[in-house]
């Protein structure tokens, strides 16, 4: 488990509106949950590439379990727009709060740490901007276009907000033409008011269905996590839906409670379970799928993509 030091003042806790709920147990997490600690030399390197830009990252601040091995590879997810979230999601380490004002320098200095770590694919996500008036979708689009600028081989991958209820958001992230559209569903429908409150579960369908509207040769991709107290029959419903949606590309990872405040891990799946998920969700029709205990979003993004260009040429 990756600690993520809160060095802010102690009277800003880092989820204020959790604070007063009763702490929840914390499963002894099984054998192949685990991973080594980070600290290798090209680990540190890149550690020093993302603050010397003063850039944000998702591997930091979510504190994701492959940060050692992604960071070795000078593979980092970079997150836009600060690190406080308008969002109070039940699974997320993520700071919540009022954000402060957009850095108009962030999407440049964005593409000088990709040019730096030398990345042939990057991925950038976001905390949810609720106060802004497009939910910060021109700032993706300004992020996208800087990166072209200076590393025009590179390949990129957005996961986004939802943008509910932001008319015109979601065209403009989509015109900027990302090579991969993310939007994780996160979890089953049938638990969004425990797990995800601030999120419409049918909404967040509708916006993948729309990216391939909007343009129909972009990949699409989404993710649920599993352990939260979901069924299986739930969980093979979502990957029914996001097939109507035709989303391409679907990522299933153990949810791992950060603190005693969050919801609490319902059971953990073994691999050998992880394993079946994926065979039926190849069968059921998606190009790419990454199921295992460690998935993330953003885990072996790179190599995914090659992949899913791969199944798609083979497909046609």
């Amino acid at each position: 488990m990756v600690t993520v030091l809160d060095t802010r003042s102690p009277e800003r806790p880092r989820h204020p509106e959790k604070a007063r709920r009763p702490d929840t147990p914390v499963l002894r997490k099984p054998d192949w949950i685990r991973v080594k600690a980070p600290g290798s030399p090209l680990y540190r390197e890149t550690r020093e590439i993302i603050k010397s830009n003063n850039l944000v990252t998702v591997c930091e601040e979510a504190g994701c379990p492959n940060i050692g091995e992604c960071w070795e590879k000078k593979h980092a997810t970079m997150m836009i727009m600060g690190d406080t979230c308008t969002r109070a999601c039940a699974f997320c380490n993520v700071r919540t709060g009022l954000p402060g004002p957009l850095d108009p320098a962030e999407p440049q200095g964005v593409a000088e740490a990709v040019a730096k770590l030398g990345l042939n694919h990057v991925v950038i996500t976001s905390v949810d901007r609720d106060d802004l008036a497009d939910g910060g979708a021109q700032h993706f689009a300004d992020v996208i276009n800087a990166i072209r600028a200076s590393s025009p081989k590179t390949t990129i991958e957005v996961l986004t907000p939802d943008f509910l209820r932001k008319d015109g958001a979601l065209e403009i992230v989509v015109e900027a033409a990302p090579d991969v559209f993310n939007h994780n569903l996160e979890t089953v429908p049938g638990l969004y008011l425990n797990v995800r409150p601030g999120a419409r579960y049918f909404h967040s369908l509708r916006l993948l269905q729309r990216v391939k509207e909007l343009d129909p040769q972009s990949f699409t991709k989404s993710g649920v996590m599993v352990g939260l107290g979901e069924g299986r029959e739930e969980v093979l419903q979502v990957m029914d839906d996001m097939r109507v949606a035709d989303v391409d590309f679907i990522t299933i990872g153990q949810y791992l409670q950060p603190t005693r405040k969050h919801h609490p891990i319902d059971r953990f799946l073994t691999p050998d379970e992880f394993s079946n998920l994926e065979t039926t969700a190849y069968a059921k029709g998606f190009l790419m799928v990454s199921a295992s205990p460690l998935t993330r979003s953003s885990h072996h993004a790179g190599e995914d993509f090659a992949k899913l260009q791969a199944a798609r040429s083979a497909a046609d």
